[in-house]
Order: structure tokens, then sequence, then C-alpha cells
């Protein structure tokens, strides 16, 4: 039985995480929680034909694949433009450009000419944290763009630049902001993230840097953070300490955010990988992480897993978009044909799917019954590369990213 001290500090937890962002704020990769999950309400639940109305297009964001995060009116994401990584602020009202800063080096990590950033910035009050697919963390004032301190994941913390760069969104908690430079120095470092200086490393926590960003997590009434690499699924406390570890291989680009309900850690990955879930137990002052299930169900490579009540929904390489029951990991229904593969955010009941070819967007019921479409629109000037940033739901709008452009729908119920 948890105690009464584990059972207040996961109570205050979670009353911190309902009240990370107010209402209209997207803050972070993923959002509020970094599941996906929108708090909004009052949503459509119909499109019309052609979809919601659009209500500004912003242009000018350079090439890459970053979404946005949404704070005090102001939008952030990154692109290269002009030879350089660039982050910019847009007004929310109407997408216009107020500020970019040059983060750093553009281009495109690894083979397949994927040029610009992988990541999402961070907003925490009046700072914001960005990462270049090149390894470049930055902390800037979010009112102008002006550079509050700068590192280096690999020249000032021995990571290793993944294959296709650094794609990770940074995590902030408390006083620190956490990434995976990867490495013998320790994969995953924590910043103080006024100045910028080291609070703690991972030391006897050595795996190479891949695509996943980190989750914060409490698991019996402990704290951590969660985070899944090319070798492990692991747990780190609050001091850099390794709390439990799961070895779980990889293949080629791990990439997708796990997903943690109370002591359950669900993991998902591409390449013919698959899923699992893993049971986090807590006995006799020890950890131990115990494998449930490991199948195909959901082999996920990038376009993320959400958990609806007791469910997970997201696109799976060769079975196309699944419902999957988190426990048994039992399939409830599959679909290949409706949508093609991609990205998907969740709001008020419904799933918003985004293909990654062809600018298709698609409404669906969050249900384990059936896949219910209801709604449709195909997006204007969708661009190649593929359309990969996630769609993002907040302040009763729907955002998509698409290189160079943004688009602001509203979504909001008449």
């Amino acid at each position: 039985m948890m105690s009464y001290k584990n059972w207040f500090a996961s109570a205050l937890f979670v009353i911190f995480l309902s009240s990370f962002c107010i209402a209209g704020d997207w803050t972070q990769w993923r959002g509020p929680n970094r599941d996906g999950r929108s708090p909004e309400t009052g949503l459509l639940t119909q499109w019309p034909a052609g979809g919601p109305a659009l209500l500004w297009r912003a242009t000018g964001l350079g090439s890459g694949f970053s979404s946005i995060s949404i704070s005090g009116g102001q939008i952030f994401t990154m692109g290269d433009n002009g030879g350089a990584c660039y982050v910019h602020a847009l007004n929310m009202a109407d997408g216009k450009l107020l500020w970019s800063t040059r983060i750093g080096k553009a281009g495109a990590p690894g083979w397949g000419n994927f040029a610009g950033p992988r990541s999402t910035p961070t907003v925490d009050g009046e700072h914001v944290y960005v990462l270049g697919q090149y390894g470049e963390l930055l902390c800037l004032n979010g009112a102008d763009g002006s550079k509050v301190w700068e590192k280096h994941l690999v020249k000032d913390f021995g990571g290793k630049l993944p294959e296709w760069g650094y794609s990770e969104s940074v995590l902030i908690d408390g006083e620190n902001v956490l990434c995976t430079p990867g490495g013998s120095k320790g994969a995953i470092v924590a910043l103080d993230k006024r100045s910028g200086q080291v609070a703690w490393r991972t030391g006897d926590f050595k795996d190479p840097a891949h695509y996943s960003s980190l989750v914060c997590a409490v698991i019996a009434g402990v704290k951590q953070y969660v985070q899944l690499t090319a070798d492990s699924v692991v747990g780190v406390g609050t001091d850099g300490s390794v709390l439990w570890r799961a070895e779980r291989r990889g293949k080629t680009a791990v990439i997708p955010t796990p997903v943690v309900q109370d002591n359950k850690v669900y993991v998902t990955s591409g390449y013919g990988i698959g899923c699992n879930l893993f049971e986090v137990q807590h006995a006799d002052g020890k950890f131990v992480a115990r494998e449930v299930y490991a199948n195909r169900s959901m082999a996920n490579q990038h376009g993320g897993a959400i958990l609806i009540g007791e469910h997970v929904y997201g696109y799976c390489d060769g079975r196309g978009w699944v419902c999957q029951e988190l426990s048994t990991g039992e399939l409830k229904w599959t679909e290949k044909k409706e949508m093609g593969k991609g990205s998907l955010a969740y709001a008020d009941d419904r799933l918003y799917l985004r293909s990654e070819t062809g600018g298709a967007v698609a409404l669906i019921e969050a249900t384990p019954d059936e896949y219910r479409e209801t709604g449709r629109f195909v997006q204007p000037d969708f661009g190649k590369p593929k359309t990969w940033p996630h769609p993002v739901v907040a302040g009763k709008r729907l955002y998509l990213r698409d290189q160079d452009m943004l688009l602001c729908y509203d979504v909001k119920q008449p």
C-alpha cells in the first residue's frame, strides 16, 4: 500500500500537471503532459464539407519538421532559412512574425536529405528552450528572442549526433531543463534552466541518444523521468540515479514518446519492432520493471501513440490506424484504407489524424468500437518532404505546420 507521504507527493504532482498551462496554451511537445492530449472542450464534433474554417496562414518559417508550442499569445516553432536554423515567434491572433533568432547550423543530418530542425520549442514562463538538429541548445527570452545562455550537446556534454540529428524536445521540470545527449559521460543531463550549468548526469546510464523525448511521471509515488532509446526503457530519479531499466532493442530509428499510466510504461517503435508494455513495481526500496507483453500490433515509426482511457491509438506500419487495449495488447480495430500513415492529436473525445502524404486531415471518434470518421479535408499546398509535424489543438484552434507554412483552423463549436 502506498504510504501517506508517497500518496501526498503523487497528488501534488498531479495538481502541478493539471495547472501546467493556462487555457489556450500548449507549452511543449505533445501538450501539457506530453501525452498528445489537449484539454480543450466545446469543439466541433463534425466538420463541414471542406473542413473547418481557415483563420490564417503564416509563411516564411523555413524547412523542417518542428511542430509548435504556444504561450501568452505567442506561437513558437523552428525552421531552416538562408543557411541557418532559426526559432520563430508568431502572433497567435493572426500568425504575423514577431521575431526570429538564429540557433545554429542548417542542414540535413543523415541520408535522405531531410533538412531542418526536428524538435519543438519548450516554453517555461518568460523563457523558450530550443534544440537544433546538430545539438545547439539555447535558452531565449520569449519577449524578443534574445539569448540567455547556449550549450552544445556534442561539444559541451560529449554526446554523439544520432544519424538523423537530434530530434528531442527538451523537458522542463522545476528548476531544471533535461535532455538526452547520450554517450559515455551519461545519456541524460539536467541543467539549471536559468544558467545552463550542469545539475546532474546519469553516470550509470550511458545509452546513445536516439529520437524520443523524455516524459516526467510518478510511478509508485516517486517522481521520475522515463526515456526510450534503441537499447533501453529507463526510469531516472530526480537526482540522476537509475531507478529501473528494461532492455528493449529498437532498430534504425526509435522515435515515439513513451506513454505512462500509473505503474505501466508503454513504448512503441517502427521498422518491424512493435510495442511493449512494462509494469514497474516498487518493493523493499527497489524498482523492478516486468515486461507484460511484446507484440507488433503497434509498430509506430514516428506519428505517436495516444492513450485514451484504457486504449492506445496510433498508426501501425503494415496495419494502418489501430486501437489497442493497453493492458493486454489486444487489437480492438484496424483501418488501413481510409487514411494513410501519419500523426495524431486528441481533444474533446475526438482524434485528429494527419496523413504524412496527400495533405489529408480526418476527425474520428476516440472509441474502441470501430473507426468512425466525422470529418475530413485536404490542407492547401501540402509539401514535400512529408508532413511529419504532429497536429496541435489549443485555444479551440487546430494548427498544422508544413515546412515553410503554418495553418490555423477554427474548430470551436458555434
